[in-house]
């Protein structure tokens, strides 16, 4: 099984920048709102990173909020996409499995969503995480809650960590994109080798969703689907 998160999201950078902001109610009504809710107040001169930045939808929101936002993502795509969104932001085409070409405790915040899940081995990245963060700074990330990827695909062993596959059905593409589901305590122990846990979030969908997507909205009212984690640095 192949594993190419940069071809594949090369491939989806035109989806992200015309279809992802409308048409999907999982992005638009439950995962962004609760990622947003979960950030600071002020975000006034705030320096942000945004961790695999997609289209620019976070990087955009963020800068309009006054944050300095620099945002990095694996797909040059992607990265195209977010700088013709987002005029006063700063992109990097750059793997986060990689040491960051950025100076030690530059940023208040990072930010990443639905990211994460792409990367086997979380050591190394948060390693670099915790260095360009500031004292006292915030991690926020999203990925896949594993009890939804356990009991969606085929896995033996909730305890592995699992490279899955699955096929997203998108209004101009359909394509497979693969990622790793890890346990809850996975998830945990990797976060607290360098971070202090904050708050774990499991959100729910906006009432909205109710009038356009019912039957999202029921199965995302009684089913975990995504996970937020928030995080610290160290004072």
């Amino acid at each position: 099984m192949k594993h190419e998160p940069k071809a594949v999201f090369d491939r989806l950078a035109t989806t992200y920048q015309s279809d992802i902001d409308q048409t999907s109610p999982y992005n638009a009504l439950y995962e962004r709102p609760a990622m947003m809710a979960a950030l600071p107040n002020c975000l006034e001169g705030k320096r942000v990173l945004d961790a695999g930045c997609s289209a620019g939808w976070y990087a955009s929101q963020l800068t309009d909020l006054g944050a300095v936002v620099t945002g990095i993502d694996v797909s040059p795509e992607m990265v195209n996409a977010a700088e013709e969104r987002v005029g006063g932001a700063t992109f990097l085409c750059h793997d986060l499995k990689e040491e960051l070409p950025l100076l030690d405790h530059t940023f208040d915040i990072i930010i990443s969503s639905l990211t994460l899940h792409y990367v086997e081995e979380w050591t190394p990245t948060f390693s670099e995480f915790r260095r360009i963060l500031k004292p006292n700074g915030t991690l926020i990330f999203s990925v896949h809650h594993p009890f939804m990827d356990f009991t969606k695909f085929e896995s033996t062993n909730y305890f592995d960590t699992t490279l899955l596959t699955d096929t997203w059905e998108k209004p101009s593409i359909t394509v497979d994109v693969s990622f790793y589901r890890r346990p809850m305590q996975q998830i945990i122990h990797d976060t607290t080798q360098f971070f202090r846990l904050e708050s774990l979030i499991e959100p729910q969908p906006l009432e909205e969703m109710k009038e356009t997507h019912e039957r999202a909205y029921q199965y995302l009212n009684t089913h975990p689907h995504f996970l937020i984690v928030k995080a610290r640095t160290s004072l």
